[in-house]
């Protein structure tokens, strides 16, 4: 007796071909998505955040020592404002301060700054006053961004 033996063909068939097809755009979909979300900045979503960390008193003024976080591109001015609060009399001080936009170093990461605060004519602080002290972000056309307040006693 004679054996045969028979070799079927592999043809595969129209609907197997499409999911093969199907699946194998949804893998490079999704590993093109990730490739995207992984070679984008880590902190995007950071925009232009700021805190204060830290009041003292520095003759003639004040420092303030900030944490800053800049997008890319942006040419705002980081400044700083201090008020006496509970003057007695006509005791109203102020001072501020500036970071220009050149000396920020603004890409999605944080970083520290300490800016200088300048008092007006006439004011002057001590230690144990009421101080309280406003960082923000200032714009070449006026408008002021991420305001940050904090009141301490120097």
């Amino acid at each position: 007796m004679k054996s045969v033996n028979t070799v079927r063909s592999a043809k595969p068939t129209k609907a197997s071909a499409l999911r093969r097809r199907l699946a194998g755009t949804a893998a490079v979909t999704i590993l093109a998505g990730a490739g995207v979300l992984a070679a984008a900045p880590s902190a995007v979503a950071k925009a232009n955040l700021l805190a204060i960390d830290k009041v003292s008193l520095r003759e003639p003024g004040l420092q303030v020592n900030v944490t800053y976080s800049c997008d890319t591109g942006i040419n705002h001015q980081l400044v700083a404002n201090a008020t006496k609060l509970n003057p007695t009399g006509h005791d109203e001080s102020t001072a501020a301060g500036t970071i220009k936009a050149d000396k920020l170093a603004c890409d999605y990461n944080s970083h520290a700054a300490k800016v200088a605060l300048r008092p007006s004519a006439g004011s002057h602080f001590a230690k144990g006053d009421k101080v309280k002290v406003t960082v923000f972000y200032f714009d070449n056309d006026g408008f002021s961004y991420a305001r940050q307040e904090t009141s301490v006693v120097l």
